[in-house]
């Protein structure tokens, strides 16, 4: 069995601000910085063997805490970068709520028929998604292997890794630290979602 330790990215000043980041470079605050350092010692009792990361630099930051704190190199994962929220990109929230409140519900209750303007479509982003991760899956069919991702992509890996539904990315979008520990049955992750 393989085990997934899905690592959200470390809080970022967007992330406290209500703000959407997608594929903005925003670099963890000083908040979100100390959060993973205390997390650190629950990583290392989990025996992590391999430690990915996207390419954002929150992401990165938050893995290269854990990465140098475990003696593990990051390896990063570029189908694992977040989503493209096109012209969402550095608004808050609450803007879309009352600018497209219709797009915002349809988000909240139907994730994968919205495409953001100018952006990603996020049944494309899930699509890319669930390609990295079972590559991942069938380069470690057994272990525990560490993925960190900043949000809302940590919401779509742990609903492919699950085989769940999405859920509110509105509420996923401004989450950051904490970690799930998903077991991976070899035959159930290898089915095409």
């Amino acid at each position: 069995m393989l085990r997934i330790v899905l690592i959200r990215a470390g809080e970022t000043d967007f992330d406290e601000q209500g703000r959407i980041k997608g594929t903005l470079d925003v670099p963890l605050n000083e908040r979100g910085a100390n959060e993973i350092r205390e997390e650190v010692p629950a990583f290392a009792e989990l025996a992590i063997e391999t430690l990915y990361a996207s390419p954002c630099q929150s992401a990165q930051q938050t893995a290269e805490v854990i990465g140098r704190e475990l003696g593990l190199k990051v390896r990063e994962v570029e189908k694992l970068h977040n989503v493209d929220h096109g012209l969402w990109h550095g608004m808050l929230i609450e803007e879309v709520k009352q600018r497209q409140p219709k797009v915002y519900r349809q988000c909240q209750d139907r994730p994968e028929t919205v495409c953001p303007p100018q952006g990603e479509p996020l049944a494309a982003a899930q699509q890319r998604v669930g390609e990295a991760l079972e590559k991942i899956v069938r380069k470690h069919r057994t272990g525990t292997v560490a993925i960190v991702v900043p949000e809302p992509l940590c919401a779509m890996a742990k609903a492919w890794l699950e085989r769940t539904e999405v859920g509110d990315l509105w509420k996923a979008e401004c989450e950051c630290g904490g970690w799930h520990v998903i077991t991976v049955g070899a035959k159930a992750v290898l089915e095409s979602p």
